[in-house]
């Protein structure tokens, strides 16, 4: 890609927004939601895909239903910052299935984990993981009281009105 919205026109962002919202779409339903016929749209899509603009479709599953209600944000700090000590604490976190999302930060905190679990077990579970993994200087644990949003969709009109991302 070029730059990230370079080739991106009203139609592209469209496409975007509306399966954002329902990934499930037909080209049929897809193409009439946007104003195109299908046959372009079904172009776009794939291009859009291609390009990497699409990187997958899922199914969003509901948390609570099956059992995993618990979200924990893991501030991590540690005194090691070489590409060696990174790949392998990398390598371990990844593979952590309760980590949702992992961020390398600016500022005191290192690393940010979102982790899903079952309850305070589980947490503690996945604590004793986390710990045996690498050496680390620090691990503090915030558990999340109440979602209050929590979206997946991009704000694509910020790029689609020029403005800037």
């Amino acid at each position: 890609m070029n730059s990230p919205n370079a080739s991106l026109d009203k139609f592209d962002c469209a496409i975007l927004a509306a399966l954002q919202q329902d990934g499930t779409l037909s080209i049929a339903a897809l193409s009439e939601k946007i104003g195109l016929s299908s046959t372009p749209c079904w172009k776009r899509v794939k291009r859009l895909e291609e390009d990497g603009y699409i990187e997958s479709r899922v199914a969003i599953v509901n948390r609570q239903k099956v059992g995993l209600p618990v979200t924990v944000f893991v501030s991590v700090r540690t005194g090691q910052h070489d590409e060696k000590w990174l790949r392998r604490f990398a390598a371990a976190v990844i593979v952590l299935p309760e980590v949702q999302e992992f961020h390398r930060m600016s500022g005191d905190i290192d690393y940010l984990l979102k982790v899903v679990t079952t309850d305070i077990k589980g947490y503690d579970t996945f604590y004793k993981k986390l710990i045996k993994a690498v050496q680390l200087t620090g691990v503090s644990s915030a558990f999340s009281m109440e979602q209050i949003k929590c979206s997946t969709e991009l704000p694509l009109e910020l790029i689609a009105h020029g403005l800037p991302a």
